[in-house]
């Protein structure tokens, strides 16, 4: 066995329990593709060590950018990212080179026992740090002659839950594919409600639930063996929603929400995918206007086709006056 091949794939992460964790599932798999041990290597991100509130510091790229230079210095071999903390210009550079399958995109309410989204009461506190959850929520409360208070917040999950559980908010919103992926959701939740959240009522981050596992574009061979790990219903799904994305020139931390599904028919021999649909909305943060629009094509069957589908629905939004909502836009 060669030098190479006998020595340990570094793996870069963030810190956090929710990335290492992460990080931890990929490892295992690369282990059993490979054949060859994989270590992580623990990075801090300017968005892990910032304590202003992430629409404050431009979402797009504060938990990523530490990790590719790290990439691009040759410290580590490959890095696994939360999909949705991606900018959607992907460097020449580094390959996107699997996107595994994704996990349950919705979000989910953490509230006092007894509440859901349906059962919450007049002036509600509920906290996210997302502009996009509070433009949803706020939609809906207005929607149901409800008035709530949406009020900033940061911090890991655990910090999260403990709002909830001092008595400090009613609720938090969090990706209900973090809370999955931690385990032990009973025992961090305690006696607190969980509402899985319809995406008819809150639609997702573009992205929310998949991993983006990146490396050097140079190093074909470690390109090759991760692509294994490609899910490629997944990856059509996100590249339509980053896509939807990039043609409003909306940052991750911009009110836009995006989800694409595939749509199956039964065949009498099982079920058959037959169509995607991809559905987006933008919002002011106070709810009082919304642009939410849906369209629905064949399955992409390349990266192009997936992209147009993205831009067909942005162009639709935009026409309706998405960009008027969105505030700050990207550079």
């Amino acid at each position: 066995m060669t030098e190479r091949a006998q020595r340990a794939l570094r793996l870069g992460t963030r810190r956090s329990k929710l990335a290492m964790a992460q990080s931890g599932h990929v490892a295992d798999a690369v282990r059993q593709l490979t054949g060859r041990p994989v270590e992580l290597v623990e990075i801090t991100t300017y968005g892990d060590v910032s304590r202003e509130h992430l629409a404050q510091i431009g979402g797009t790229g504060v938990f990523v950018t530490a990790l590719r230079d790290a990439l691009l210095a040759g410290e580590v071999d490959f890095a696994v990212h939360s999909l949705k903390d991606l900018p959607t210009a992907q460097p020449e550079d580094l390959a996107l080179a699997a996107i595994p399958r994704r996990e349950d995109p919705r979000d989910v309410l953490v509230a006092r026992a007894g509440l859901t989204l349906e059962r919450l009461p007049q002036g509600a506190r509920i906290g996210t740090g997302s502009p996009r959850r509070m433009a949803q929520l706020n939609a809906y409360a207005r929607s149901h002659g409800l008035t709530i208070e949406t009020v900033p917040i940061r911090g890991n999950i655990d910090t999260r839950v403990g709002y909830v559980h001092k008595g400090e908010l009613d609720a938090v919103v969090l990706a209900a594919a973090g809370l999955n992926r931690i385990g032990g959701t009973e025992e961090l939740t305690g006696s607190l409600s969980l509402d899985f959240l319809s995406v008819d009522s809150v639609l997702p981050a573009p992205g929310q639930g998949a991993l983006a596992i990146e490396c050097a574009a140079s190093n074909a061979d470690l390109v090759a063996a991760l692509a294994e790990l490609d899910d490629p219903h997944t990856r059509a799904a996100v590249t339509a929603e980053r896509s939807l994305l990039a043609a409003l020139e909306a940052g991750c931390s911009a009110p836009v929400g995006a989800l694409a599904d595939l749509l199956a028919e039964d065949s009498g021999r099982g079920q058959i995918v037959t169509e995607m649909r991809l559905r987006g909305v933008v919002g002011t943060t106070d709810g009082s206007t919304l642009v939410q629009l849906s369209t629905t094509g064949p399955v992409p069957a390349s990266y192009d086709e997936a992209m147009a589908l993205g831009r067909e629905l942005a162009d639709e939004m935009l026409a309706k006056g998405a960009a008027g909502l969105m505030g700050e836009r990207a550079l």
